[in-house]
């Protein structure tokens, strides 16, 4: 099996895209058991943010498994595959491996070096283990990713430029009203991890009053009475809109909340003199209704628009150490992966010869029927020793082999000198737990030890 990484984001896909790609968690199981359904896909996992849609699969071929996921995600989008071609990228074996370590490192985030896409690929990867849709391949990468993620954050300082998604547009907000938001009412729309999020950045900058509302009420006033906020319910959004300069929105809806006729009520309201009524819609598929910025006195800042702002991001030298921290893992993954490919073939060539010593042991007590089971017994133990000296030092040499770059060539002379067959392992059955077990001495990761901050939209 290959690692095949395919998807979209905001570097490579506008808003309207990733909208249409989006999968709202009700449907991630349904959308997983589709790809591992596939001919090719073996496991897949599946990462849905608002910045990003990527499937990361253990797939038996290059063309079939992109062909494979590619029809998915062409379904999932409602769109024919040569559409969504421009807006997908393709990782394959080392760069796939390269690619997920980036992200889990925050290298490939809006805002470099933001901690919130841990929490999210750590979702991704529960999910998927819930689902059975991720075996011993992608249990192994998820683990190791998110290892290397938390790594990166406590062995550099990309923590300063890696601030979250939400604080990086309250900041582009605050430009927006004369530099400052403390003392400035607030709301945010939506109670997730990325709305609990914004009440608790909101918070700490001082603005308020704060305001939180939600489709589901109770999560709203648990949310708001965690910070001294005030809950209200959806049907008085417009009541709510009309008493603040700053919104958060980031629900899961799949149809915009902040519709056009929503806000031009409340801007009626707000009145001319309040200055600019500031929207962050932080939501795939978006919250805020197209047309709504064009609105007088409504600014709105989206995905595209930060994508933008953002695009040349601080902290140069951080991320280059982080890159090398990413560099070196990618590395010595990949020797383990080399390593563990040549395992199935070392246990077939132990396996031909101790077929080989019972065979010709059954044949020896057939000609000599006059042995005592003693005797038996220890020309049995000669025969195993011998064999298993011969083949000690190259099957400890093949394995040191194939842990180097092109190693995979002498697991495939091996079984091309001795015809061995080698079964295909099976995919999803390999490792029964979340939590994979120590390999080959490396150390495993518990992924539960990711914080949440932005789980997976």
């Amino acid at each position: 099996m290959k690692l095949l990484v395919v998807g979209a984001s905001y570097r490579t896909a506008p808003v309207a895209t990733l909208e249409r790609l989006a999968v709202p968690p009700a449907d991630l199981t349904r959308t997983l058991d589709r790809l591992i359904a596939q001919p090719y896909v073996a496991e897949a996992v599946l990462v849905s943010t608002c910045n990003r849609v990527e499937v990361y699969a253990a797939v038996s071929g290059f063309h079939g498994g992109l062909g494979d996921i590619c029809a998915v995600l062409a379904e999932q989008a409602g769109s024919p595959p040569a559409a969504l071609a421009n807006h997908l990228y393709v990782h394959y074996d080392a760069a796939a491996v390269d690619h997920v370590f980036r992200v889990a490192a925050g290298l490939d985030s809006m805002v470099v070096g933001e901690a919130q896409i841990l929490g999210q690929l750590r979702d991704a990867y529960h999910s998927a283990a819930g689902a059975d849709s991720a075996g011993r391949l992608l249990h192994e990468l998820m683990q190791q990713a998110l290892r290397v993620g938390k790594r990166a954050h406590a062995e550099t300082n990309i923590d300063r430029a890696g601030q979250s998604v939400v604080t990086a547009a309250l900041d582009l907000a605050a430009e927006l009203l004369d530099g400052d938001l403390a003392g400035r009412p607030a709301m945010v729309v939506g109670a997730g991890a990325m709305g609990s999020l914004g009440v608790a950045t909101l918070s700490r900058l001082g603005a308020g009053p704060l305001t939180v509302t939600n489709r589901g009420a109770d999560r709203a006033v648990r949310l708001a009475e965690s910070y001294g906020a005030n809950a209200v319910p959806m049907t008085e959004l417009v009541d709510a809109l009309s008493t603040v300069d700053t919104v958060v929105a980031a629900t899961a809806a799949t149809e915009p909340v902040l519709t056009l006729d929503v806000v031009t009520r409340a801007s009626a309201r707000r009145g001319a003199d309040r200055g600019p009524l500031v929207l962050l819609d932080l939501a795939v598929p978006r919250d805020v209704e197209e047309g709504v910025a064009a609105l007088p006195g409504v600014e709105v800042i989206d995905i595209d628009r930060m994508a933008a702002i953002l695009a040349d991001g601080p902290a140069a030298a951080d991320a280059a150490e982080v890159g090398r921290i990413v560099a070196a893992e990618v590395e010595a993954f990949l020797s383990w992966l080399r390593g563990a490919d040549v395992a199935p073939t070392v246990a077939a060539l132990r396996g031909r010869a101790d077929d080989v010593v019972t065979a010709e042991l059954r044949r020896l007590a057939q000609r000599r029927p006059d042995f005592s089971d003693d005797q038996r017994a220890e020309v049995a133990r000669t025969v195993h020793r011998v064999v298993q000296r011969l083949l000690h030092q190259p099957t400890v040499r093949v394995r040191q082999l194939a842990a180097e770059p092109g190693g995979d060539q002498y697991a495939a002379l091996l079984r091309e000198l001795f015809d061995l067959e080698v079964p295909q392992t099976s995919p999803v059955d390999t490792v029964p737990d979340v939590v994979a077990s120590d390999i080959d001495g490396r150390p495993s990761f518990d992924a539960a030890d990711v914080p949440s901050t932005g789980g997976a939209r």
